[in-house]
């Protein structure tokens, strides 16, 4: 919750509600505006709807009164249409839904929390704030595959994700966004942008939410003829496949353990360190990747769980990139920066908290003055 009449850095109240899936127990968690925990406690909620009725109640109880005037919903997905904020109504509604095969993991909760919000706030406007849309700024060459014209035109296209964690780190970036600049959003989802004069140039994820880096429970970049070969040689379904690729693999396939970084860092389990050093190793050729994409890299910032908080991993990284004439400051890189480049780097390195909901809060916001 942000106030409407009020610039929009921070939120008053926050809150969101976990473990819907079936089998688990929900569980709210409530804070307040320094993020300090108000109240984490279960909940009696199985779906968006009544987990928002839940959460809604318990905000008001907390406020200072007021009412809803407009609403802004992270989406995941936009396909090639959606470049910028919309304001929703039913036909965007169902436009949103027939994108769910393209981000399966997440596009259907993104819909189920808008109908949800949109019969709670009826009166309310609504904007959707899309992940892909800070990448169609790309150049054509790294939007395309390299398959025929039609299929582009299908909208079989590179279209990159996490758009709005990537705005939030341009913001604070202010005139440094001007140079050539790798961001890492590492966290359960990972990816990597290069990002010139505070465009998208080139990113990691492409087609779908599944592509690149190795991440918590998604395998990202993988042979397609192995995806085939799963199919035609094992007999794995198309549900199969997709359960395996989204759900079963990344740091918990590789380790067998958990897709938790802090776990896999912890464990003494040989499988744990096999999958640090698979993430370290992708992240790394990564980087140069979107140096190349950039010619050059002027700033390193990570961003996102893992990027925020994984000391040891930000030290691994950075000691295999001495080649790009990085140095770090390990006594800042202890302390979480905001600055961890020594003052010999010749790249300047920065630990960004990524704030994706201020960036749906502003986007909102204009919307409702327009």
């Amino acid at each position: 919750m942000f106030d409407a009449a009020g610039r929009i850095e921070r939120s008053e109240l926050s809150g969101q509600v976990e473990g819907l899936a079936a089998g688990l127990s929900a569980r709210l968690t409530l804070r307040g505006a320094a993020g300090e925990v108000i109240e984490d406690a279960p909940c009696d909620a199985s779906d968006h709807a009544s987990a928002l009725r839940v959460l809604l109640q318990r905000l008001h109880a907390q406020g200072p009164g007021g009412s809803v005037v407009a609403v802004g919903h992270r989406i995941v997905h936009g396909g090639p249409a959606f470049d910028r904020p919309m304001r929703i109504d039913a036909v965007l509604v169902d436009a949103l839904a027939a994108l769910e095969p393209l981000a399966p993991l997440h596009q259907p909760h993104n819909v189920a929390g808008v109908r949800a919000a949109m019969a709670a706030f009826a009166d309310a406007l609504h904007v959707a704030c899309f992940d892909t849309a800070f990448h169609r700024s790309q150049p054509a060459v790294h939007q395309r595959f390299a398959l025929p014209e039609k299929w582009f035109d299908a909208g079989v296209r590179r279209y990159g994700f996490h758009g709005l964690s990537y705005e939030s780190v341009v913001a604070q970036l202010g005139e440094r966004r001007h140079g050539k600049v790798v961001v890492a959003h590492l966290g359960n989802g990972a990816s990597l942008c290069a990002i010139e004069d505070g465009r998208s140039i080139a990113t990691t994820m492409s087609f779908s939410p599944l592509d690149g880096l190795t991440m918590g429970t998604r395998c990202g970049r993988i042979d397609a003829a192995a995806v085939l070969h799963l199919q035609s040689a094992h007999g794995l379904s198309v549900d199969e496949v997709t359960k395996l690729l989204y759900r079963e693999s990344g740091l918990l396939g590789l380790s067998g353990i958990s897709s938790d970084m802090r776990v896999l860092e912890a464990s003494a389990n040989p499988r744990a360190q096999l999958a640090i050093d698979h993430f370290v190793e992708q992240l790394l050729q990564s980087i140069a990747a979107m140096a190349a994409a950039l010619n050059g890299i002027d700033t390193l910032v990570f961003t996102a769980g893992i990027g925020e908080n994984a000391v040891a991993l930000r030290s691994r990284v950075v000691g295999r990139l001495g080649w790009l004439g990085l140095v770090l400051d390990e006594h800042a890189n202890a302390s979480g920066g905001p600055r961890i480049s020594s003052p010999q780097s010749a790249v300047g390195m920065w630990v960004l908290r990524t704030d994706e909901e201020v960036v749906i809060a502003r986007h909102t916001a204009a919307q409702a003055v327009q």
